[in-house]
């Protein structure tokens, strides 16, 4: 299995119509991907902004080429983005599961 992760850094006053909006687009889009195997946001609360992370969890590279493109290393933006004046990493990291548990 393979973890995408993808952050950006929200002001506060969108913070929750930029969750909701990241429901719509990015959250759906990969769960309608095959391969897809689920996603995890999380937020923290900064000074001035949110932390906003999108974990996607993929059976394989290839599942992820099918969702982000051949280059799978750049971030997969969508254009209403900029309405919520994100911040935000133009590059995703991947990671192997080695491990994990859930209750």
């Amino acid at each position: 299995m393979v973890a995408r992760e993808w952050r950006c850094r929200c002001p506060l006053q969108h913070r929750d119509g930029f969750l909701a909006y990241l429901d719509e687009t990015g959250v759906k889009d990969t769960a309608a991907t095959p391969g897809c195997l689920g996603a995890q946001v999380l937020t923290r609360d900064l000074d001035a902004a949110a932390e906003i992370v999108l974990v996607t969890y993929w059976e394989s590279l290839d599942a992820i080429r099918a969702y982000a493109g051949e280059d799978i290393g750049v971030a997969r933006l969508y254009p209403e983005d900029a309405a919520y004046e994100l911040d935000p990493d133009r590059h995703v990291t991947h990671y192997t599961v080695t491990a994990q548990s859930f209750r």
